[in-house]
């Protein structure tokens, strides 16, 4: 039979290859036939040898580490034709796309996969995942893991986050988009999971026993059962106003909570709620109009806290204290200071009850002063008249001037005419004449 009846011939296979000879940049599928001093050669459907060598081996991926004679691998041209007539190829291109699919793939089915922290910022970590990098926010991090820094210093959470480099975690993929090369994945959605089994024993209105692991400006961390660890946010600890968890809780102490509400993973708890509420009865102890001795338990900027009793505290309203502004407030008033407060409402439902500052020295003072400085209504009309009065004088007085200046003037004008005329002064020499005789 001769080659060109034997589909299988060399000829035919040259032939048939070169006929759709695959471009640069484009995938191959080969036979790995040797490996060998950091090179990998392959056999390209029987015709060519490709050559894979160098950091185009992508050792970081699985699929190219450990590769062995007989293995079949794909590859992406890079030459076709190199100096040693070799075809030049490429595990990495061909890999990068293959784990970025892998990655998405996992980020749909959910699977677990194995990382290392490589770096860390302040937002989060730098991690290792298969032949990729990904990145986990610092709101991925599990609880174990997360760091509770007191105020939220961001220079004391990256130092905690730096304690983590080097550590291998157990983490989900929940983003993976090739083209844009972002890849974020969460240690807490492998912790979510395994809470829900244990989670599927509580509900809401349970009261547990649990021990506070941590405390933050925005409530407190308690441990309970299995591992399981709730939020009891600072409104939820006590019925009265706290600065701060740490004014009635500890680290370690032992404290019984109801859970409130269960989202997820998250669980959220109430202490206070395991006490009566004091506000339901407060109308029974205080009365509008009644006057208290309190002592100050905090001075804010709108006014001032007052302690009526453990249960119960008031607010005492710049507006009530004849201050002129919080600076005056932290001048006048010092914590622990007991004063006299009048009652002047009560709203239980809003748990607020309004006081009035009584008797204060400082008070009165500004009072008799402010009486003192504004002038009453028949002074200030007795002083009108006068001064209407002294106008009017004013007025007739230049009046009068001015009409006797004018009569003046006359005069002087008439006598000045006389002087002149000589007729008048014959006359005047005759009549003299006259009276004479």
């Amino acid at each position: 039979m001769s080659d060109e009846k034997n589909p299988s011939s060399f000829a035919n296979l040259l032939k048939n290859f070169f006929a759709v000879l695959p471009k640069e940049g484009e995938l191959v599928k080969g036979i790995v036939i040797s490996v060998d001093n950091g090179e990998v050669r392959l056999d390209i459907e029987g015709v060519v040898t490709g050559i894979v060598r160098g950091p185009e081996l992508f050792a970081e991926s699985k699929e190219f580490s450990n590769v062995k004679v007989g293995d079949e691998a794909e590859a992406t041209i890079l030459e076709k034709e190199n100096e040693n007539g070799e075809m030049e190829l490429s595990f990495r291109v061909a890999g990068h796309h293959l784990v970025w699919s892998r990655m998405k793939k996992n980020a749909e089915d959910g699977i677990t996969l194995e990382g290392k922290v490589l770096a860390a910022n302040k937002g989060g970590l730098m991690m290792q995942l298969d032949a990729l990098v990904g990145f986990m926010p610092v709101s991925q991090l599990s609880p174990d893991n997360y760091p509770r820094v007191q105020g939220g210093d961001k220079n004391r959470i990256l130092e905690h986050l730096r304690g983590l480099i080097g550590k291998k975690m157990q983490v989900k993929v929940l983003d993976a988009i090739e083209k844009d090369e972002k890849l974020i994945i969460s240690e807490k959605a492998v912790w979510e999971d395994e809470q829900k089994a244990v989670l599927d024993s509580f509900n809401v209105g349970d009261v547990v026993e649990g021990e506070v692991s941590a405390l933050t400006s925005f409530g407190a961390f308690i441990k309970f059962g299995e591992g399981l660890e709730g939020l009891v946010h600072i409104s939820e600890i006590v019925w009265q106003r706290i600065d701060h968890p740490r004014d009635v809780l500890k680290v370690g102490q032992k404290v019984n909570a109801q859970i409130i509400d269960i989202n997820k993973s998250k669980i959220y708890l109430s202490v206070k709620r395991l006490v009566d509420d004091p506000w339901k009865s407060v109308k029974e102890k205080y009365k509008v109009g009644e006057t208290l001795n309190g002592e100050i338990h905090k001075i804010e900027n709108f006014g001032l806290m007052v302690k009526l009793d453990e249960d119960i505290h008031g607010l005492a309203h710049i507006s009530e204290l004849s201050a002129r502004d919080a600076a005056e407030l932290r001048e006048r008033f010092t914590i622990g200071q007991k004063s006299d407060f009048e009652v002047i409402s009560i709203e239980p439902s809003e748990h607020r009850l309004g006081l009035k500052l009584l008797g204060d020295k400082k008070t009165k003072e500004v009072v008799k002063e402010e009486k003192a400085e504004e002038p009453k209504e028949e002074v200030i009309e007795e002083k009108a008249e006068e001064v209407k009065e002294e106008k009017k004088e004013k007025a007739d007085k230049k009046k009068k001037v001015k009409k006797e200046s004018t009569s003046a003037k006359a005069t002087v004008d008439k006598e000045a005419s006389e002087a002149k005329s000589p007729e008048a002064k014959s006359e005047g020499e005759d009549k003299s004449e006259e009276e004479k005789k």
